[in-house]
C-alpha cells in the first residue's frame, strides 16, 4: 500500500535556507563564484524544467519497500552459478582513504552479491585486502604525485585498458568512495565513466563529503569524491537512465545550486527533486535523509523506514549545521538491487506491479529500505557504541526477515 504525504507534512525536514547560510559570506562567495564558472543553468531553464514538473509535484508516495524487496531479490537457485547472483565493481580508495571503498565492497556481499570488486590506488590496495579477503582488489589507480607529466597519456591508457577488460562481467559500477579529489585520477575514471555508459552498466555515484574540524570559513577539508566529479561534469551522468547519484545534504544542495541556478527549497521539495532530476536528463536521484526521498524526474518516493539516532564521528555536514547518519557510507549497496531489479524486468519475472517501474527507482528503495532496517537492528544491539561495521553484520538478518532464503 502506499500512503499520500502533503507537501506541508513533517516528512524529512532535512534543512532550510536559513541554515545553509551559516557558512561565512566567503565561502558563500566562493561557492557562488565556483558556479558561475562551471556554468549553472539559467534561470529561464530552470522554470521550464519546473513548469513541466509541476504536475507531478505536490505529493510523494511511501514506497512499499517490503514488497519491493521481496520482488526483486533473487532466489536462491542451486543451477545457478558464481557470479549470477551479481558482480560489483567499486571504483575508488586511494591513500587517504580505505574503509569507504571496503564498506561499499563488502555490503554488495552481505546482502547476496556473488562477487565484488575494488579499483583503487596502489597505495590503498594493501589496507583494503587486509580489511577481507572476501573481495577482489586491483591496484591500477594512479595519483599525480606518482605521475610524471611526460608519462601522464601512457598510463592513464594503461589504467582505462585493466579496468574496461573488466567491465563487461560486471552488472553495476560504485563510483565515488574513497575516491578523493586527485585531478589525474578524476580524470581517469571519467574515462572508465564514459565507457561503462557505452556499454549500458549501470553506474551509481556517491560521496564522502568531511570536514575535519576546520572553521566554516576554509573550504581546503571538504572532499566529495564521485559526486564532486559529477557536479563538475555532469555530461558523465546526464541522459543516462541506469545512473543513480545518492547525495547527502550538502552534497544536494550543490546539485541544486549548479543544475537549478537557485538554493534548497525544502517547501517545495518533490517538485524541486523531480525538476532536479529531470534537469539532469532523467538520472535517478536517492536523496538521503531523515526520510529518504527517490526520484528519476517522473515520480517522487518517499521511504520512512525508522533507522537510527545514531552518528558517527567524520560525516558531519558542518557547513550546514546537520548531520549524516551512520548509514551513509552504505548506500552503495543500491548497486545489487538496481542490478537485480533490472535482470528480474528484463527476464519477464517477478510481480507485474512492479514491472513498468524504472529499475533504478526500485534498486534504490530497496537499497533505502534494508539500510535503515538493519541500522534500526543494529542500534537495538550497541545503543551509542554502534559503528559501520555492525549495521554491514545486520544487512543479511534484515534481509532474510523480508525475504527469507528457501
Amino acid at each position: 500500500m502506499f500512503g499520500k504525504h502533503g507537501m506541508n507534512s513533517q516528512f524529512a525536514v532535512l534543512g532550510s535556507a536559513k541554515d545553509y547560510m551559516l557558512a561565512s559570506s566567503a565561502v558563500f562567495r566562493r561557492q557562488q563564484f565556483l558556479i558561475r564558472s562551471l556554468g549553472g543553468y539559467t534561470d529561464q531553464s530552470q522554470q521550464k524544467i519546473m513548469q513541466q514538473t509541476k504536475a507531478l509535484g505536490g505529493t510523494a508516495l511511501e514506497a512499499d519497500a517490503e514488497h519491493i524487496l521481496r520482488a526483486i531479490t533473487p532466489p536462491l537457485d542451486r543451477s545457478k552459478h558464481k557470479g549470477q547472483a551479481g558482480m560489483v565493481a567499486v571504483i575508488g580508495g586511494c591513500r587517504e582513504y580505505t574503509g569507504a571503498p571496503y564498506f561499499a565492497a563488502i555490503s554488495a556481499l552481505k546482502i547476496g552479491a556473488d562477487l565484488s570488486h575494488v579499483f583503487c590506488t596502489k597505495d590503498a590496495a594493501p589496507v583494503i585486502k587486509s580489511y577481507s579477503p572476501e573481495l577482489i582488489v586491483h591496484p591500477v589507480l594512479e595519483e599525480s604525485y606518482s605521475v610524471r607529466d611526460e608519462d601522464k597519456q601512457s598510463i592513464s591508457m594503461k589504467v582505462f585498458a585493466e579496468v574496461v577488460k573488466w567491465m563487461e562481467r560486471f552488472d553495476c559500477l560504485v563510483v565515488g568512495p574513497g575516491l578523493g579529489r586527485d585531478p589525474f585520477l578524476l580524470v581517469c575514471v571519467s574515462e572508465i565513466m564514459k565507457h561503462a555508459r557505452k556499454c549500458n552498466v549501470p553506474i551509481v555515484v556517491d560521496g564522502q563529503s568531511m570536514w575535519f574540524g576546520l572553521s566554516a570559513d576554509s573550504t581546503s577539508g571538504l572532499f566529495q569524491d564521485g559526486l564532486f566529479l559529477v557536479t563538475n561534469n555532469l555530461d558523465l551522468v546526464s541522459g543516462y537512465s541506469l545512473a543513480v547519484l545518492t547525495p547527502n545534504v550538502n552534497e544536494y544542495k550543490r546539485l541544486v545550486e549548479k543544475v537549478l541556478n537557485c538554493e534548497v527549497k525544502e517547501q517545495d521539495a518533490y517538485e524541486q527533486l523531480l525538476s532536479l532530476a529531470k534537469g539532469i536528463g532523467g538520472v535517478t536521484i536517492l536523496r538521503k535523509g531523515k526520510s529518504d526521498l527517490i526520484s528519476d524526474g517522473e515520480t517522487v518516493k518517499s521511504v520512512s523506514i525508522y533507522g537510527s539516532p545514531r552518528r558517527c564521528g567524520g560525516q558531519g555536514d558542518i557547513l550546514s549545521g546537520r548531520q549524516v547518519s551512520i548509514y551513509d557510507f552504505l548506500l552503495k549497496h543500491v548497486a545489487v538491487f538496481v542490478s537485480w531489479a533490472r535482470e528480474r524486468l528484463s527476464a519477464a519475472e517477478g510481480d507485474s506491479s512492479i514491472s513498468k517501474i524504472n529499475p533504478t527507482i526500485l534498486g534504490s528503495i530497496a537499497g533505502s529500505a534494508l539500510l535503515r532496517k538493519a541500522a534500526s537492528l543494529a542500534f537495538q544491539n550497541k545503543k551509542r557504541s554502534t559503528l559501520t561495521g555492525d549495521i554491514i553484520e545486520h544487512l543479511g538478518r534484515s534481509l532474510e526477515d523480508i525475504c527469507p532464503a528457501s
